[in-house]
């Protein structure tokens, strides 16, 4: 069996679990430590290394540095295959953890599902952190990604590792259904029906607000709109007051993944995938979870042209793509929307393989063979290629 020490930078976070829990359905065992942002009670036990804060990165890597002697408590037993760090805040750690296993060093694999927008761009912070990256990254046997993206514009762009980058889409993980097409729990639309549009996950970007908003007020009643998840107060402080200022648009809190899925997405027409919180970088380039969530449960995703994400529905002939953020462009692009056109959309979607949007068991197994580099790569990219030059200030 696979031994996996895993390393996360916050431990209340879903998909920190839901990693742990295809790895472990893959056939490793995996011991799982990391920082904390809450006091609440973890799901599973784990070794909690501290306390760390949203949105402050610097802090966090700090704190990660700082954790000399968790590294000797974390390197006592047996040598693990594998040291998963997850993030670039992760990867001191690993390291410092990988050297106490000097006669059988584990294979080290960086996972980085975001660029952070600290490490995008021209500017001394930003190239300082890009070399720091470089730097940790020479001992890295490979990097799981989950956009292609993330390998063109930022690891291949600013060479920064010659490890091969495998892609892990963010699929759902639910091992109750994991082997099955999904069952619909779609709402029955009578003539008429408003459209209603769902915005669920990390709710953080504020010109959606804005524009949902705006285009809820000029439509009266014909376009209504569904708020689940966690609003990030930090980039929406006046998320609350905004909802409860218009009569068509509705908050109802949190959801538990996966259950409330098939449920929370069945009562939608459409999903909004649509986040300019970082615009131009990490926003551009990523493929998020309510892609593969709205397809697998027949809910139409509404993405930006120009992005990634609008690019992966117009190779597949799938969803809805708007030019851009105006309210009248949205307004149009509604309009034309009746029940033929919202059938036909949910009959492209209902045609997918329910393997595109959901992991297996057998994709878990040749993950975990791919970690431990026993096993094929279904998804592995070319390995980086040494660049001629990089960057000369980072």
């Amino acid at each position: 069996m696979t031994r996996i020490l895993y390393l996360g930078h916050d431990l209340d976070d879903p998909a920190i679990w839901r990693r742990t829990g295809m790895l472990r359905a893959g056939g490793a065992s995996v011991d799982l430590a990391g920082f904390q942002r809450s006091t609440a009670p973890l799901r599973e036990p784990a070794t909690v290394l501290g306390q760390t804060h949203n949105g402050r990165f610097l802090h966090r890597a700090l704190s990660a540095l700082r954790s000399r002697m968790k590294a000797d408590e974390l390197a006592r037993g047996p040598a693990p295959d594998v040291i998963l760090a997850r993030n670039l805040e992760m990867l001191p750690l690993a390291r410092r953890i990988r050297e106490r296993f000097r006669a059988s060093p584990p294979r080290l694999v960086y996972e980085v599902l975001d660029i952070h927008r600290l490490l995008i761009g021209p500017g001394l912070l930003p190239s300082a952190l890009r070399r720091m990256e470089r730097h940790l990254c020479r001992d890295v046997d490979k990097v799981l990604i989950s956009s292609p993206r993330f390998d063109q514009e930022h690891f291949r762009r600013y060479g920064q590792t010659t490890a091969p980058t495998v892609l892990v889409e963010n699929k759902i993980w639910d091992p109750k259904a994991a082997d099955m097409a999904p069952q619909a729990m779609r709402r029955l639309r009578q003539p008429g029906d408003a459209i209603v549009i769902g915005w669920f996950g990390i709710l953080r970007c504020a010109a959606s607000l804005r524009l949902l908003d705006t285009v809820c007020r000029q439509a009266q009643g014909r376009v209504r709109v569904v708020l689940r998840g966690r609003p990030a107060l930090d980039a929406l402080p006046d998320f609350q007051q905004i909802v409860e200022a218009n009569p068509y648009i509705m908050f109802q809190g949190a959801y538990r993944y996966p259950e409330d899925l098939p449920r929370i997405y069945g009562e939608v027409d459409i999903a909004w995938l649509v986040d300019r919180y970082e615009a131009g970088a990490n926003s551009d380039w990523l493929l998020p979870n309510r892609l593969y969530e709205s397809c697998a449960h027949g809910a139409i995703p509404l993405a930006l042209q120009g992005t990634e994400t609008a690019a992966y529905l117009k190779r597949h002939g799938l969803g809805l793509a708007t030019p851009d953020l105006q309210p009248d462009t949205l307004a149009a692009l509604f309009a034309r929307l009746d029940d033929a056109a919202l059938d036909t959309a949910r009959a492209a979607i209902s045609a997918t393989n329910p393997a595109d949007w959901r992991s297996t068991r057998d994709e878990c197994t040749r993950l975990v063979a791919q970690l431990a580099d026993a096993g094929p790569a279904p998804h592995q990219l070319a390995p980086l290629a040494t660049p001629k030059s990089v960057e000369n200030a980072g």
